[in-house]
């Protein structure tokens, strides 16, 4: 709270937002709106048009507050909205395809700087365009500016392109040299960005990703589309065929069907809302396993976590150009109490954090005879008499990532800045 005993404000730049559908970077904005107000802070939306969203779903508008301002910026989509036959100007997309919404979200964003008068004002990234929107209310405002990286910008590889890569540099070295603050997910993610910035490193914060409780609050879990007796493995969310390559899983899995160590007329892997579908059927196709592999189309967030509430097992694909990230979805997973295969870079953030957890089930994501061992492994914990109590601990556990406890480390971070 203000000395007034008034409520602190913040102007919450966010691409990602309801009734955006397919981005788990949503349920971080939504997590901070519904619980800052708990903390003495108010949030203002400053979010983009519906029309630049590839899709929309409308579940998850009835879980912002009936107080919270939202304000959409007009918005549009090179790649939908500005191509000929399905190909556009490679400068139309710099830097990034939903640049449209920066000079009317700051045009906006300063229309709520006059008129609401906020404390703060905060940006998140992977859409680099909201980073600019940021900087720029920051720079016109003089208010203090807090910059949020779901993911790192830069790696290695990523991005390919040598003219994006140099936009996105300048960017995220503009991030890192007039924010306040920037907020990373992990310890790992953080320090590699004390590294490459190191007279920003004091300003280098985490907050992780999480789970809502609330959002699992009455769920039962379910089965839809399963017969009785089936085995059902699930992925939910997003598979990038190539950094997240699900071919060692699929021939580890037609080897231990070949040799009956799988039913296959019990098992059944679902792949919920991939976002690649053709390139999973595909796969399954080359390695003979497409009959026990199901790619399914999206389903509202409340009953997607109840279909992973009902699973026998949750299925986690991270390679190790991801080796500073968790999946958000790692949470939701274990706050589901199910059994866990893990196909992951060993020596990357994720496996670390799973190791502390029970009834998970681990493997390098490109070991075939590994993934083949794991896969054995989770149909043990199947049947191991602990599992009960393993998973009431890892329900436990998880709480220290709930949306809740980490919006109280955002808040009190916000707390320290306009201090």
């Amino acid at each position: 709270m203000n000395d007034d005993g008034k409520a602190k404000r913040i102007l919450m730049t966010a691409f990602h937002f309801p009734p955006q559908a397919g981005s788990s970077g949503i349920q971080r904005t939504l997590g901070f709106v519904n619980y800052l107000p708990r903390h003495g802070w108010q949030p203002t939306v400053l979010t983009a048009h519906p029309r630049a969203y590839e899709a929309t779903r409308d579940d998850l508008l009835a879980a912002v507050p009936p107080g919270v301002e939202i304000v959409r910026a007009q918005a549009f989509d090179t790649a939908r909205h500005f191509s000929l036959n399905g190909k556009y100007l490679r400068l139309l997309a710099l830097p990034d395809r939903w640049w449209t919404w920066w000079p009317f979200a700051v045009r906006a964003g300063r229309e709520i700087v006059r008129r609401a008068r906020p404390d703060l004002i905060w940006s998140t990234y992977p859409i680099p365009s909201a980073h600019l929107i940021g900087r720029a209310l920051a720079r016109l405002s003089g208010l203090p500016w807090i910059a949020d990286f779901r993911d790192p910008m830069l790696s290695a590889d990523y991005p390919p392109d040598r003219l994006r890569r140099k936009v996105w540099r300048g960017i995220e070295a503009s991030a890192l040299a007039e924010a306040r603050a920037c907020v990373f997910t992990t310890e790992e993610a953080a320090n590699v960005y004390r590294e490459r910035y190191p007279a920003a490193a004091a300003r280098c914060r985490v907050v992780a990703n999480g789970y809502d409780e609330a959002a699992f609050a009455d769920l039962a879990p379910t089965r839809p589309g399963l017969k009785p007796g089936a085995l059902l493995l699930l992925h939910s969310g997003v598979v990038y065929p190539r950094e997240r390559d699900p071919g060692p899983f699929f021939a580890a899995v037609r080897a231990l069907l070949d040799s009956n160590a799988l039913a296959r007329d019990r098992l059944l892997i679902r792949f919920r809302a991939p976002g690649h579908d053709d390139e999973v059927r595909a796969l399954a196709r080359q390695h003979g396993v497409a009959d026990v592999v199901d790619v399914a189309p999206p389903l509202p967030y409340r009953e997607a976590l109840a279909e992973m509430m009902g699973a026998d097992g949750l299925l986690v694909f991270q390679g190790a150009a991801f080796n500073a990230q968790i999946p958000a979805k790692i949470y939701e997973y274990l706050r589901a109490a199910r059994p866990l295969l893990a196909l992951v870079a060993p020596d990357g953030n994720t496996a670390r954090t799973l190791a502390a957890f029970a009834a998970v089930a681990a493997a390098d994501i490109a070991d075939e005879r590994g993934i083949a061992a794991a896969l054995a492994a989770w149909l043990q914990n199947l049947q191991a008499p602990e599992l009960p109590q393993w998973l009431a601990r890892n329900r436990e556990d998880v709480r220290a990532f709930s949306r809740q406890a980490q919006t109280a480390r955002f808040a009190a971070l916000c707390d320290e800045i306009v201090a």
